[in-house]
């Protein structure tokens, strides 16, 4: 197709046929024979190092409905902290307290809400976000860094608040999900010496997102940016890993690590009160 369309601009009328072999041939008149293949000759040394096919970049990436578990837990504790404050006290990220020793509450404070608006925001964007970096780096690991990254988000917010400070919601893990997403662009890295744009375009756009989305006022911004400088940086760790994240036995031993953490710092929480 390439020659043809050389030749044609120097108004030589080439036929593209099928050879009995299954070969195909470009078909010029014998008068035109010679300058057909010196100009074929030219085009192919002037293009020498010119990517005329540029690769089609795929990052794999699916939505993983695994993530409506997600959203199921989140949605089953809001409806309990709702009808028993006191899971709401026992679980609620306090500096005091956990400055005290109750370092479960940078666990537990992820799934608890302040209200209806607070739980659909997070639900709405979360769902969508940890779905789409559980089906890029797998179920168990992708929800397993969006979680530790929403404890990176509340670390930070711990930190970095002095004084006494309270602070509840998943927003920190929604932005660890969206940073996870966010990075997934730089495997593209790994494919072709051409997709440093696109990677970083990758990158950008997750920024902008945490613009829109992660500094709303009278939000905690501190947990927010940590939670997605975590995910940047964990999705990196799990991108240089390569294909040992979608690995079965990978995924099921992250999904069992996720649950009992769970389990075990809420009974820790409750267990303290």
């Amino acid at each position: 197709m390439d020659w043809s369309l050389v030749l044609t601009s120097q108004g030589i009328e080439p036929l593209i046929e099928q050879t009995e072999e299954g070969r195909w041939q470009l078909a010029v008149a014998a008068t035109d024979y010679d300058q057909a293949v010196s100009l074929i000759r030219q085009y192919r040394l002037e293009n020498l190092r010119w990517p005329w096919r540029r690769p089609l970049f795929k990052s794999h990436t699916v939505f993983d409905w695994a993530g409506s578990g997600w959203l199921l837990l989140v949605i089953g504790i809001f409806w309990l902290a709702q009808s028993n404050g006191d899971l709401k006290l026992a679980g609620i990220l306090d500096s005091n307290a956990v400055n005290r020793g109750e370092w479960w509450r940078l666990f537990t404070a992820i799934w608890l809400h302040g209200d209806l608006g607070h739980l659909l925001s997070n639900a709405a964007f979360g769902f969508l976000l940890l779905g789409l970096s559980m089906g890029r780096y797998g179920t168990g690991v992708g929800l397993f860094a969006a979680y530790a990254a929403g404890l990176g988000g509340n670390l930070a917010s711990w930190l970095v608040h002095t004084e006494s400070h309270r602070s509840l919601g998943a927003s920190g893990m929604v932005m660890g999900a969206l940073g996870l997403v966010a990075v997934q662009s730089l495997a593209l890295l790994k494919t072709a010496r051409h997709a440093g744009r696109l990677a970083a375009g990758g990158v950008a756009a997750g920024l902008m997102l945490f613009v829109l989305l992660g500094l709303s006022p009278g939000t905690d911004v501190v947990a927010h940016f940590g939670g997605f400088v975590c995910g940047l940086v964990l999705g990196a760790v799990l991108i240089l890993g390569g294909d040992v994240t979608q690995n079965t036995l990978v995924n099921l031993a992250f999904s069992l690590l996720f649950a009992s953490l769970v389990i075990w710092t809420w009974l820790l929480a409750l267990g303290a009160r």
